[in-house]
């Protein structure tokens, strides 16, 4: 059987992709927690199919590696992400007179409370994955898994199309540094 891919290390969540994605500028910060975001669910898919393949087994140590990284993103720099975007980017949406915008930021936000509705349920699964338990209702953890994914790529294509590049037009200076103050205070950088 193929080897499961695994992150890095095991360390704490790196906050950028690259050094242009610092907290200076809120916006490549923003795009580079997207992409760590697709890298996570990728890891996430990967380790569940991996896990199907080993029916009545219990866990090897690829996937409990692989589960506590899932669960250190998801459980730390998601919620940070989500947060950026409640504080900074949302407002800047519900404060415009374009129905597609102010549409778009209720979309994020019941998007954000579903993710932290799922995500209750999968993490309760990955936990048993990474104390080498089998988790109970395997298949009940797939679907609920693929749901999550799905949401996820739903969600990421109406920040990356839509509210993003508007965002970025209707924000001043001003406003874009106390951003910028807010993500670093919040990730301990300030």
């Amino acid at each position: 059987m193929a080897q499961l891919p695994l992150p890095r290390s095991a360390s704490a969540p790196a906050l950028h992709a690259g050094p242009a994605a610092g907290t200076e500028a809120p916006f490549e910060l923003l795009a580079a927690c997207h992409e760590r975001l697709q890298r996570s669910l990728g890891l996430l898919q990967r380790l569940l199919n991996h896990v199907a393949q080993l029916p009545g087994q219990m866990p090897d140590e690829q996937a409990t590696r692989a589960a506590v990284d899932v669960m250190r993103y998801f459980d730390v720099a998601a919620p940070l992400h989500h947060e950026d975007e409640e504080r900074h980017i949302i407002p800047a949406l519900q404060a415009s007179d374009d129905p597609q915008l102010m549409a778009a930021a209720q979309q994020m936000l019941a998007d954000h409370a579903q993710f932290r509705a799922v995500w209750l349920t999968l993490r309760a699964g990955l936990a048993d994955l990474a104390a080498s338990r089998s988790p109970a209702g395997m298949a009940a953890l797939m679907a609920t898994s693929d749901a999550f994914i799905t949401l996820h790529h739903s969600h990421l294509g109406l920040e990356d199309g839509l509210v993003f590049p508007a965002a970025q037009t209707r924000l001043t200076a001003a406003e874009l540094a106390v951003m910028s103050t807010d993500m670093g205070r919040r990730r301990g950088l300030g």
